[in-house]
């Protein structure tokens, strides 16, 4: 089964727009698993302009499922993740100043700093994920950096989709067949959403996990929260004739 992991960051951007803690962050990480999510996920960045390295402490305290922290290995990224011990860290390549990710990891040119840190990872026992374009090479070399998966990052394929969504999946196929044949794990996320996301099931259903929060969370304004994942579930799972 491919499993759905909810990022709750827009649910922090809204409470921080007005102070306070309404919504309240981790309530909504738990209504997420209440309604079928099988994980949730945030993205603490260094201004914590949403999700607040408090946040992923009271969240990690309060979820039985799984927990992943996506975000750069900055030294106060890492001293957070090691502290939390979340089931899996993201290592994405973010600036400190990025509104949302848009590239993966040159993995063969960062190579032996990603080794470093996954090692970091593997030893405090929690499982890794690289952030990568849909490149067979990016996966070979963080295959070669230790990685027990990579996220394959999905805006490319969500841009092309309507267009032709042949051409959109094919070079997502080819890397996830490499990360297969080389027997990691394989995530893909950004910009996946009701419209595209059961077309990449039908073609990789062996994709352990999706992470999705935008496009799930405004489709919640309209569907409701339960609804919503109920949705984004099906569509992960089954196979849908378009």
């Amino acid at each position: 089964m491919t499993k759905l992991s909810v990022n709750i960051n827009k649910i922090a951007t809204l409470r921080n727009a007005r102070g306070g803690n309404n919504p309240n962050v981790t309530q909504v990480a738990l209504d997420c698993i209440e309604f079928g999510a099988n994980g949730i996920t945030v993205h603490p960045r260094p201004d914590q302009r949403h999700i607040r390295y408090s946040d992923v402490r009271e969240i990690k305290a309060a979820i039985t499922q799984e927990l992943n922290i996506e975000g750069y290995p900055s030294v106060e990224f890492m001293d957070l993740v090691l502290d939390v011990c979340p089931a899996q860290v993201t290592l994405v390549p973010d600036a400190p100043d990025a509104i949302t990710s848009n590239a993966g990891w040159d993995t063969k040119k960062h190579n032996l700093f990603l080794t470093d840190v996954i090692q970091d990872l593997r030893e405090a026992g929690i499982r890794s994920s690289v952030f990568v374009d849909a490149n067979p090479t990016m996966v070979e070399y963080a295959v070669k950096a230790g990685t027990d998966r990579v996220e394959l990052y999905t805006e490319p394929y969500a841009r092309l989709f309507h267009e032709d969504r042949e051409i959109a999946i094919n070079p997502f196929l080819i890397a996830a067949m490499t990360a297969k044949q080389m027997g990691i794990g394989l995530n893909a996320g950004h910009d996946l959403n009701l419209d595209n996301l059961n077309y990449m099931y039908q073609n990789i259903p062996w994709l352990d996990e999706v992470s999705i929060g935008h496009a799930l969370i405004c489709d919640s304004i309209y569907l409701g929260l339960q609804e919503t994942i109920k949705k984004y579930q099906f569509a992960i799972n089954n196979i849908v004739t378009i």
